[in-house]
């Protein structure tokens, strides 16, 4: 079964604001991160990836390019690893929620949270799952390395899926803009191979000699 390397996109702007962007239009990687993506390009560039999917947001999207401009790959947008959907939330800002007694559950308690006219963090995790779920399928040789480009939680919730961890620990997780987390997954179960590193990444330096 494959490797997948689960990659968060690079930083933005939009953060700076102290709102929450979830699936808003038009959030651009800003200037470290468009050098975070070169990074990444730079780092995989001579690493067999079989593809790449990404979150169909544009932070994703242009975190995604310069790994597939090195490989000569063509993104793959897959909606089922979006952003969460946060519902009214969406723009609000954060230092404000923080404030509220809802904010203690989505840090101690989220699989007891639905986002207001969005979805649930355990709605969140099947929809993560199925979609990595179907990318393992598809890309099903041993050799196999997959990348998959996209957000925060949403890979803090496949890592928790994969190794059988509670949803409600997931926020323990750390998942910084512009790093990897590896996974190997396989019929009877599954690998935790790196998390949140940034490149350059020696434990992928192997596989050039394939």
């Amino acid at each position: 079964m494959p490797l997948l390397l689960l990659i968060r996109h690079g930083e933005n702007d939009f953060v700076k604001t102290s709102r929450m962007a979830g699936r808003l239009p038009g959030v651009h990687l800003n200037e470290r991160g468009q050098k975070q993506a070169q990074a990444l390009g730079e780092a995989l560039k001579d690493i067999p990836i079989k593809a790449i999917y990404s979150s169909p947001l544009e932070r994703a999207m242009e975190t995604a390019m310069p790994i597939a401009s090195a490989r000569k790959l063509q993104i793959i947008q897959e909606p089922g690893v979006m952003e969460a959907d946060i519902g009214k939330w969406q723009g609000k800002s954060w230092k404000v929620l923080r404030l509220t007694k809802v904010w203690r559950i989505v840090q101690n308690s989220p699989s007891r949270f639905r986002f207001p006219d969005g979805e649930s963090f355990p709605e969140m995790q099947t929809r993560i799952a199925n979609a990595l779920e179907r990318i393992i399928k598809k890309h099903n040789k041993p050799q196999d390395i997959v990348v998959v480009v996209f957000h925060s939680d949403p890979i803090k919730l496949a890592v928790s899926h994969f190794l059988g961890l509670p949803l409600d620990h997931f926020q323990r997780l750390s998942c910084d803009t512009g790093s990897l987390t590896a996974i190997h997954a396989s019929d009877s179960g599954a690998n935790l191979v790196k998390l949140n590193q940034r490149p350059p990444f020696d434990f992928l330096a192997q596989e050039k000699k394939k």
